[in-house]
């Protein structure tokens, strides 16, 4: 049976989910469009392992073990051979479309085709495919190295033993899969998303600060960080998409997303990847 995981996107998820499969034992590609890409999301799994070594986490020889086993590229083909493969990529439904129908040409019947989609329909992603019995959803949560939740959502027509398989992965990930339904949002987005909105309408509005609401999150609700700290770190740019879908997909006009969102997007400020989002951040 094969032992690699491959990833397709390179980003802050992507490169998350690699690393998690790594630490776990498992030989990982890590896929994107282009080379400076695939070298940004390796700098990431190094940087996040050479701090486990700083901190006495890990030691130097299962560093080097670990990135031993990582192999990344810009060739959609060497998904091939894996036992899994995770689409990590934007919350664009025709991207989605596109890398699983090559994903379906390309792997074998029993390869879990798996998507990281934080709010779009595993059914409708599956449509894509000839085989929508082996596709399914792995919601991961940011940062994937510390985050211990996946949802994983049944489409449709995803099979039990896909589902099994995937839990028992996501379980050896170090992580804890709970089975859920394939609705918009899922579990978690469907609260979250409409704090990032609220949040981003009352900022917008000037009713209060980036800093003020997050400090009530944190001091009136326990909450170890405040919701702009969680847009910023997951990308303001996901959480606006992730608003789009979730509003194209239910109609509801509380997922309509803040006009805020697409003028932090035209201004990159999408959070700690560029510097800037509600916080200004060091490079």
């Amino acid at each position: 049976m094969s032992n690699i995981i491959t990833v397709i996107g390179a980003g802050t998820m992507g490169s998350g989910i690699a690393q998690v499969a790594l630490e776990a034992g498992f030989q990982v590609n890590l896929i994107d469009t282009k080379e400076e890409l695939v070298q940004r999301g390796a700098g990431n799994i190094r940087r996040f392992l050479s701090r486990k070594v700083t901190k006495g986490k890990l030691t130097q020889d299962t560093y080097d073990d670990i990135l031993s086993r990582f192999a990344g590229m810009t060739d959609i083909g060497a998904a091939k051979g894996s036992i899994m493969v995770v689409e990590a990529v934007f919350e664009k439904i025709e991207l989605k479309h596109e890398i699983f129908e090559k994903l379906d040409t390309l792997c074998a019947t029993d390869v879990i085709l798996a998507s990281n989609t934080s709010t779009l329909s595993i059914t409708e992603i599956a449509k894509a495919t000839k085989n929508p019995q082996r596709v399914i959803g792995t919601h991961y949560f940011s940062p994937v190295p510390v985050m211990k939740l996946v949802e994983v959502i049944r489409g449709k027509e995803t099979s039990d033993p896909i589902t099994e398989k995937t839990a028992d992965i996501c379980a050896k990930f170090g992580k804890t899969p709970i089975i859920v339904k394939d609705i918009p949002g899922f579990i978690v987005n469907r609260f979250l998303c409409l704090l990032y909105n609220e949040a981003a309408n009352m900022i917008d509005r000037g009713i209060a600060s980036p800093q003020d609401i997050d400090a009530a999150l944190k001091l009136g609700c326990n909450w170890p960080m405040g919701v702009c700290e969680i847009m910023d770190l997951a990308g303001v740019d996901v959480c606006g998409l992730a608003m789009e879908a979730m509003y194209n997909m239910t109609g509801e006009e509380r997922y309509n997303p803040s006009p805020l969102f697409g003028k932090m997007m035209s201004e990159n400020s999408l959070g700690r990847k560029t510097g800037k989002g509600f916080y200004p951040y060091e490079s």
